[in-house]
């Protein structure tokens, strides 16, 4: 029940964490081109946001309470531990480069003589994130899809049912 209940968890907030970040992936081609007055004005949407940091948080540790779950399964661990990284990954994408350009255009409130420059590195660390979070809930997928349980699942449905007199 308890490794039921941790996959749920992981795939719940890998999911969670996804689909703010594949919202940035496909509207990237729409902004990037946009002037700075419509740009500042799309940013706008985007507040309330950081709320989304929970989600994430919520991410990595349960991923990570999974992975601790199936460190004796090496394919189940491997690929957790790749769900877990890819979404590590996303906060160091976040801090190094997301959260400066926050920093510098004052949550994209004023923009900088440089504007243009931080919305590069803005949207493209949002698209870089959103590829990390797409490989880490596929990889989630995955260990759910090889784990044990499914293989008892294929083991009892193969078997001829029970004949009764």
């Amino acid at each position: 029940m308890g490794l039921t209940v941790a996959r749920f968890a992981s795939l719940l907030f890998a999911a969670l964490a996804l689909a703010p970040t594949l919202a940035h992936l496909l509207e990237l081609p729409n902004k990037i081109g946009l002037s700075r007055d419509d740009y500042l004005i799309v940013q706008h949407t985007y507040r309330g946001w950081a709320w989304l940091g929970f989600v994430v948080a919520g991410a990595l540790l349960s991923t990570l309470v999974l992975m601790l779950m199936v460190r004796n399964r090496p394919k189940l661990f491997a690929l957790t531990a790749i769900a877990f990284v890819c979404i590590l990954g996303t906060q160091i994408v976040f801090w190094t480069f997301t959260f400066p350009a926050n920093q510098q255009t004052n949550n994209w409130t004023v923009l900088p003589e440089n504007w243009t420059a931080l919305r590069a590195q803005w949207e493209y660390s949002h698209a870089a994130s959103a590829i990390l979070n797409l490989i880490a809930f596929i990889s989630l997928i995955c260990s759910v899809l090889v784990g044990p349980a499914a293989a008892s699942r294929v083991t009892q449905s193969s078997k001829p049912p029970n004949a009764t007199p």
